[in-house]
């Protein structure tokens, strides 16, 4: 399986991500087209598939909402997501996308 783009720098990493809101439950969906691709149970109306996106993630990689933010396409499904205080291994591996290297 293809790894999702990610960019890293010396705060932390950005991802380029797919949402699809609306959906039965919140949960990744795997990768399309080098983005991560992540179902959110919220509606696409007035922000909340965008907070349950950061209340997700931080969940899923065990950091601090405010470490995470929407910096490209907050009104589209197509997001650029920074994450402080994270490395690129770490968040590939948090989000499951690592874990047969580690064997």
């Amino acid at each position: 399986m293809p790894e999702p783009e990610i960019q890293e720098d010396e705060q932390g990493v950005v991802l380029i991500a797919k949402i699809v809101p609306g959906s039965s439950r919140t949960a990744l969906a795997g990768i399309l087209d080098r983005m991560v691709k992540i179902k959110v149970a919220a509606p696409p109306e007035k922000g909340k598939a965008n907070e349950c996106l950061v209340a997700f993630l931080a969940r899923q990689l065990g950091v601090r909402k405010n470490a995470i933010a929407i910096v490209a396409g907050l009104t589209s499904p197509v997001k650029h997501v920074r994450i402080e205080g994270i490395s690129a291994h770490t968040c590939l591996e948090r989000l499951g996308f690592r874990a047969q290297e580690s064997r």
